[in-house]
């Protein structure tokens, strides 16, 4: 008997010509894992919110969600705290939006164990902070007393899960639980899900756009669009033989490691576009006398030439989205400069010229918390040419035009941010950065809540854009597949210190650090038939504010040595490769 029943399952929204989700049958065994796959607004999220009774009030609902023989569809909210946390918990895709940003994260999670009633008083913030060390979170102790914006994305996606794993729950649904996280913690919560069921035989909803995740985790799946399923079966039979032209797509679009690089070939001569010299970053901790520095960016140097990507992967937490920040002036930087254009410029971006500014976009992390909530979508894109570009006509062909380059429907335009899913929030973020031309554009996990077909269209959007306009980008990301398919250039970082920064063809045919080795191994392949991943790279990042002595990676290093533990490695190059490891000229890395 199956311990998640749905049958029929039709949600419509008033003003809407289609629903959301549609005659949606499917069952879930104790101890199964299913998957389901489909594009952003294809009703995968909107299905989950309804199996959990977290609709909006302006939800029709119908049709039947039984878990365990009872009937949740209809329930009130007391008979559905009955299951939630303690049977049935979700991890949500946004968790920005999911944690509450007045409360500590400990304490978040303290609240959820006490009003579940799941332990004594006395114990929950032990039993917290046990979980924040199970899912990986580096220097928990410090984390537990963080508010949620203090941490980075993938942070906090790790604290939702945590959060979610706290009730030793019959279901999880995880509504793209590793959307926001590097591979290597990917693999580690992905393994600390796999644990989680065969100790409890836990059943897994597993909501996701990588084939990857799927591939290696799922016994069955399904695939969803425009609120319908359009094909269901094992996993290993739907990779092998498709029925829908949506999943052939799928996968065709799945990046992989297998790919064939870009040939790191570009324009010679001239200076570059941006140059970052001895680049360090910064934060003090504590409010009391004697605050402690974080340092999140150790000196780093790095030019980037026209027409140019240049990847950058590292953990959460390396440094990835502050050395971002420090180039385009949000925040202070401690040393170094940089040069744009050959011009120095100043540290703070409300100090830079506006032609600079113009020239220099980033598009963020988290697009919900970049875009403005009380602005429609065609008044968000259009916001930078009002600005910069205040005498041009034709603002509102412009916006149409660039809307429909990243493919957002028409309609849309005229929607609020909170009205979208995660990745139309994304394309509307990445059409507002390009949409002046920029020279330069600072992509950080632009395209992570983005499904496969979607991801590549924005990529394909991006590189037109730079064989068209000679765009510069550097490409911060988690996806290692991606950053094969994109990049000219990659940039490792951990603890906030270049490990390596090599060619593209160079980085992943036979990389020198053992941290980029570790990177490539943890990657997913969309290949139900491979083998199994090896195992998630041991060990936790360590604090920023105490790190080891020398090497920051020795202490997770299965290579390392004394001179390791009692030295810092300098950058050196190496055929081409700049690497800083002490035992970069012994090791052979390659498969």
């Amino acid at each position: 008997m199956a311990l998640l029943d749905v049958e029929n399952l039709t949600i419509r929204y008033a003003g809407s010509a289609s629903p959301a989700v549609e005659n949606l049958s499917f069952a879930l065994a104790r101890g199964e894992s299913l998957g389901i796959v489909g594009e952003s607004g294809s009703g995968k999220t909107q299905a989950a919110l309804a199996i959990m009774g977290l609709l909006p009030a302006n939800a029709k609902i119908s049709g039947s969600v039984r878990f365990d023989d009872a009937e949740l569809i209809g329930a009130g909210a007391a008979v559905l705290n009955q299951y939630r946390a303690r049977r049935i918990a979700m991890v949500f895709q946004d968790p920005m939006a999911a944690l509450n940003p007045y409360v500590r994260i400990g304490d978040q999670l303290r609240r959820i164990l006490l009003e579940h009633k799941l332990c004594a008083a006395d114990e929950a913030s032990a039993r917290t902070l046990l979980m924040l060390k199970k899912v990986g979170l580096p220097d928990p102790e410090r984390q537990y007393r963080a508010f949620p914006h203090q941490l980075s994305g993938g942070m906090r996606q790790r604290v939702m899960i945590g959060a979610a794993l706290l009730g030793e729950p019959d279901v999880l649904i995880a509504d793209e639980p590793t959307t926001a996280l590097d591979v290597t913690v990917q693999a580690q919560i992905l393994y600390l899900l796999r644990q989680l069921r065969a100790e409890t035989k836990a059943a897994l909803l597993l909501i996701t756009h990588d084939l990857g995740v799927i591939a290696g985790n799922c016994e069955r799946m399904f695939v969803m669009d425009r609120g319908e399923m359009l094909e269901e079966g094992t996993t290993r039979q739907v990779f092998a033989t498709p029925d829908s032209d949506k999943m052939r797509a799928l996968l065709t679009n799945a990046p992989t490691l297998s790919a064939i690089g870009m040939s790191g070939a570009l324009p010679e001569g001239g200076d570059p576009v941006l140059d970052i010299s001895e680049l360090s970053v910064s934060f003090s901790e504590g409010r009391l006398r004697g605050r402690e520095r974080l340092l999140a960016v150790r000196p780093i140097s790095l030019t980037i030439q026209k027409a140019e990507t240049v990847a950058v992967v590292g953990e959460s937490g390396s440094g990835k989205t502050s050395l971002a920040r420090a180039i385009v002036g949000l925040i202070p930087i401690d040393s170094g400069r940089v040069t744009f254009l050959g011009k120095q410029l100043p540290a703070a971006v409300s100090r830079r010229r506006h032609d600079s500014r113009r020239d220099l976009q980033m598009v963020f992390q988290d697009p919900l918390a970049s875009l403005n909530p009380a602005m429609r979508v065609s008044s968000i894109v259009g916001e930078p040419l009002r600005v910069h570009e205040s005498g041009r006509k034709n603002h509102a062909a412009l916006v149409e035009a660039m809307l429909e380059q990243v493919g957002l429907a028409p309609e849309l335009s005229q929607r609020y941010p909170h009205e979208l899913s995660g990745g139309q929030a994304q394309r509307v973020a990445i059409a507002r950065a390009l949409i002046l031309k920029p020279k330069v554009v600072i992509c950080d996990e632009a395209v992570a809540a983005l499904d496969g077909t979607v991801r590549s269209e924005i990529l394909l959007l991006l590189q037109a854009a730079q064989q068209r306009t000679g765009l510069s980008i550097i490409f911060i990301t988690h996806d290692l597949a991606v950053v094969r398919q994109i990049s000219h250039r990659v940039l490792v970082m951990y603890m906030g210190r270049l490990c390596e920064l090599a060619a593209n063809n160079a980085l992943f045919g036979r990389p020198r650090h053992p941290y980029t080795r570790a990177l490539l191994n943890a990657v997913p392949s969309p290949d139900p038939n491979a083998e199994p991943a090896n195992a998630p790279l041991p060990g936790e990042v360590s604090s920023l504010l105490r790190p080891p002595a020398g090497c920051p990676f020795h202490p997770r290093c299965q290579h390392a040595v004394g001179a390791c533990s009692a030295s810092v490695p300098e950058p050196a190059a190496y055929g081409g490769t700049i690497v800083a490891c002490h035992r970069a000229t012994e090791l052979d890395l390659r498969y």
